[in-house]
């Protein structure tokens, strides 16, 4: 009889983004067992559709300097009619490599003590029982105590509890040889809808994207708006190759019972905005520190999901009454402009992460 490896272990982590890998570290740290599957190669772990920049009251503060590809103490906003510029003393958002900053974490959750087993696709989650394939085609049986879902927007693990994923907005990535000086944001009804487009300055390269919630217009449709935009704007992509994904905010719950829901596989990522690494390593480290702790408490998913509920209005609005979506627009950069709001407080609620 030919009978499968079987590997136990306390907590089994799927999936090694941001969320996943800041969860497993934590654990690792108070002396808990943790495997980490991810169907990447170990040379490509970290690799997502992503514009890479990372918030000051983020991640900036715990990322080390000579990962910082450029920062910035200025932002350029424009909306239709009108722009603004942000600026302040201390860089506002900077600009990482998605890869290079996944494999620092990588090797952080390693030093920590976690296992991180790379090239392995799950194929089935049966409870706390995981079925994974390598790459070299080894089936093997994953069992464990505690099992971490942070297997992205269309999570296997979410969708073995029976969750159903709805809300979803495609978002969209150029990463384009070449150099230029502003970071900007362009909230542009005409191309975006309710999305935006977005260009931002790298170390040799420039991300140029856009993402629009669910409903507001299809991956096609915002391609080709992407395109015309770009060009416009002086950045010809129609040769170059893209990377697309969804990004899903339909939140429905993160823990249940053994089984924990982080980052995009709990739907934590801003409808608005498609904002996700920030709320995927904030809610790993309250997943990992409610499995050693039951008792803590999980105020940062609370606060986030209040947050997310408040955009899915302003979404729900915006799709119904397309002139409210512009009016949100105009009424957002003026009030930058007066100082009316600052635009920290719109810091985790605009940056494009994932």
């Amino acid at each position: 009889m030919n009978h499968k490896p079987s590997i136990h272990t306390d907590i089994l982590v799927i999936g090694a983004g941001p969320g996943g890998l800041a969860c497993a570290k934590l654990l690792a740290e108070h002396g808990r067992k943790v495997i980490v599957l991810e169907r990447s190669r170990a040379d490509t772990i970290g690799s997502k559709v992503c514009a890479g920049g990372i918030t000051w009251d983020g991640l900036i503060g715990i990322v080390p300097e000579d990962l910082i590809e450029r920062s910035f103490c200025e932002q350029y906003i424009f909306s239709n009619y009108q722009s603004v510029v942000v600026q302040e003393k201390n860089p506002i958002i900077a600009t990482v490599n998605r890869k290079v900053l996944g494999r620092w974490m990588a090797k952080k959750a390693m030093d920590a003590g976690v296992e991180i087993i790379t090239d392995t696709r799950v194929s089935a989650v049966d409870g706390l029982q995981v079925t994974a394939l390598s790459g070299s085609g080894k089936q093997s049986i994953f069992t464990c105590t505690n099992l971490v879902g942070a297997d992205g927007a269309n999570s296997l693990v979410r969708r073995s509890l029976g969750i159903p994923i709805v809300d979803m907005g495609p978002g969209i990535n150029y990463q384009i040889g070449g150099s230029c000086e502003k970071m900007e944001w362009h909230l542009n009804t005409k191309y975006f809808g309710y999305g935006y487009g977005w260009i931002f300055p790298h170390k040799e390269t420039i991300s140029i994207g856009a993402y629009g919630p669910r409903g507001n217009m299809n991956t096609g449709r915002l391609k080709k708006n992407l395109l015309r935009w770009a060009l416009a704007r002086g950045h010809d992509l129609q040769n170059a190759s893209c990377q697309a994904a969804l990004i899903s905010y339909d939140y429905r719950g993160h823990a249940f019972g053994s089984t924990w829901l982080v980052g995009d596989a709990a739907g934590l990522a801003s409808g608005l905005t498609g904002e996700g690494i920030y709320p995927a390593i904030v809610s790993g480290e309250i997943v990992a520190g409610t499995i050693i702790d039951p008792a803590k408490p999980d105020d940062a998913i609370r606060t986030m999901v209040k947050k997310q509920r408040l955009h899915h209005r302003v979404i729900s609005l915006s799709a119904r009454h397309p002139a409210f979506c512009s009016l949100i627009m105009e009424s957002l950069i003026m009030m930058l402009r007066l100082k009316l709001v600052n635009f920290h407080s719109l810091e985790m609620a605009t940056t494009p992460g994932n």
